[in-house]
């Protein structure tokens, strides 16, 4: 058995990975599932702390309390070094991350029943575009909240190279794959070697002939299908009586994991209240302040996220808005969904076309696209990087455990 365990911190969901003879790689992290969704609920009713799909429900089931979400997300931004209100208390986000990595640890830990002070943390080619230093930043900062939950030596892996390792565990000649990472906050790609040859070197850099990624991501999907569709029911691209634009703001806001909760501060619903009495369509603002009074914001999200799922596999889906007041059942189509995402997909695909160059490939000479991450079905991004390598076959790897049994394979190997 290997001294260490891969984790894999990711922006929707977290994975374990412990190296075993015989047995699964990834451990179970709840309900007996591998992934535990990368949630923390303050219940306030009950004093508890909850995470993964228990936070989740509870926050549905109407419990009172504070719900955080894409925690990932904050890593390399101002963010990070700042703190937010959880029961009248100021919460620091870096000890917010501490508390779910640390619980992601103790659930590792009680699974395997031994401890784990060595990992390998997956990381994105990029936490931060075009900015080195922030990006240095903020892989320092992750390693730091490792260390003060347990965790005394740290490893760091990019997530597409993880994910190759996975598939290398499978395959049984040698193939020049590229992987596409396509996670809840991140594309990643990586240009590999790979092969039962290769598998068995402590030092594959020779293997890895380039890296590229950029800072798109479930996320952001989640949010711009959320403001071509959703957000117009509450007003978002309407008027006030003067003829100036409703502040978009509130609806980026509410379609951001991470900055849902912004809209709920005190200053924001005051100067809602103003803005209906100035509104063209009162009637839309007035939705928008009841959703807010509710709380609903991550309902609302979590909805958005069930029709962009939904629309990978059919071209069109009813979504049942029924917190809102008054209810909505919206009809949202998939020609809606790649328009809205259009320029982000555009800009994946010049960072799969700027790899290949950079690592002086031609398309042809590609013989797989490995697809991992739990965005990666998205239809038009399929397509978009299916047009750049036509030749190569498409081998979908297990969309939320390749990178953390990748990262297991790489603690093995690095920590013994």
């Amino acid at each position: 058995m290997a001294n260490a365990c891969g984790v894999d911190f990711g922006t929707s969901n977290s994975t374990v990975g412990w190296v075993r003879p015989g047995q699964p790689t990834l451990l179970p992290l709840e309900d007996g599932k591998a992934t535990l969704p990368s949630v923390v609920f303050f219940n306030a009713d009950d004093e508890q702390v909850r995470y993964g799909r228990a936070a989740l429900a509870d926050y549905l089931e109407g419990y009172d309390g504070r719900l955080m979400r894409s925690l990932k997300s904050l890593l390399g931004t101002s963010l990070m070094d700042g703190q937010t209100e959880v029961g009248g208390r100021a919460l620091p986000f870096r000890q917010l991350l501490g508390y779910f990595i640390g619980e992601v640890k103790r659930r590792a830990e009680r699974e395997a029943g031994r401890p784990f002070e060595r990992a390998v943390f997956g990381r994105p080619v990029y936490f931060v575009d075009d900015d080195p230093d922030a990006d240095g930043l903020a892989e320092d900062t992750l390693a730091d909240i490792a260390r003060s939950v347990g965790f005394a030596e740290i490893g760091f892996q990019y997530e597409p190279i993880a994910a190759a390792f996975d598939y290398e565990s499978r395959i049984e000649r040698e193939e020049l794959v590229l992987i596409a990472d396509i996670g809840g906050g991140t594309s990643d790609f990586s240009l590999v070697r790979l092969g039962p040859a290769r598998a068995s070197r402590l030092d594959r850099r020779d293997d890895i002939l380039a890296t590229g990624g950029v800072h798109i991501g479930g996320t952001d999907f989640d949010k711009y299908l959320s403001l071509a569709s959703v957000m117009p029911l509450l007003g978002h691209g309407s008027a006030l009586v003067s003829g100036a634009a409703v502040p978009s703001s509130y609806y980026f806001n509410l379609a951001t994991w991470h900055t849902i909760n912004q809209a709920y501060t005190r200053k924001n619903i005051a100067q809602l209240a103003d803005l209906v009495r100035d509104a063209a369509e009162p009637d839309k603002l007035k939705r928008l302040q009841r959703l807010i009074d509710d709380r609903a914001g991550h309902w609302l999200a979590m909805r958005v996220e069930e029709a962009k799922i939904g629309l990978s596999d059919t071209p069109e889906v009813a979504l049942d808005l029924d917190r809102l007041d008054p209810p909505e059942l919206l009809r949202v189509h998939r020609d809606l969904f790649t328009a809205s995402i259009a320029g982000m997909i555009d800009s994946v695909g010049a960072t799969v076309q700027r790899l290949l160059d950079e690592a002086g490939i031609a398309p042809e000479r590609v013989d797989t696209v490995f697809f991992t991450g739990g965005s990666s079905g998205v239809a038009s991004l399929r397509e978009r990087i299916a047009a750049i390598v036509p030749d190569a076959r498409r081998v979908e790897g297990d969309l939320f455990g390749s990178i953390g049994a990748g990262l297991a394979i790489d603690a093995a190997r690095k920590f013994g």
